[in-house]
């Protein structure tokens, strides 16, 4: 779903590429999304929701995820990310 709708085909084809860019630098498309925010300086901290003990799991091993530079570098490249971010 996206914006409580289906998701459309070239939302969700993105989304797919991120996830594949993410897999080859052995990153979940969930930790960098968890960790994206971060690159923004004005940033300090980042709350996510969490419906089960699980998530709350999952989310921790998310957030302890090392994330290569090189991986954001290759992002802002595809266009996922604001390469403005990563001068900082």
């Amino acid at each position: 779903m996206f914006h409580y709708r289906e998701t459309p085909p070239d939302v969700l084809a993105r989304a797919r590429r991120c996830r594949e860019v993410c897999a080859e630098f052995g990153v979940p498309l969930a930790a960098a999304a968890l960790r994206f925010p971060y690159l923004h300086p004005a940033v300090g901290s980042v709350v996510v929701g969490c419906r089960s003990a699980e998530e709350v799991r999952a989310n921790a091993a998310a957030a302890r995820t090392e994330i290569p530079p090189e991986l954001w570098h290759r992002l802002a490249a595809e266009g996922f990310v604001p390469p403005e971010l990563l001068e900082a």
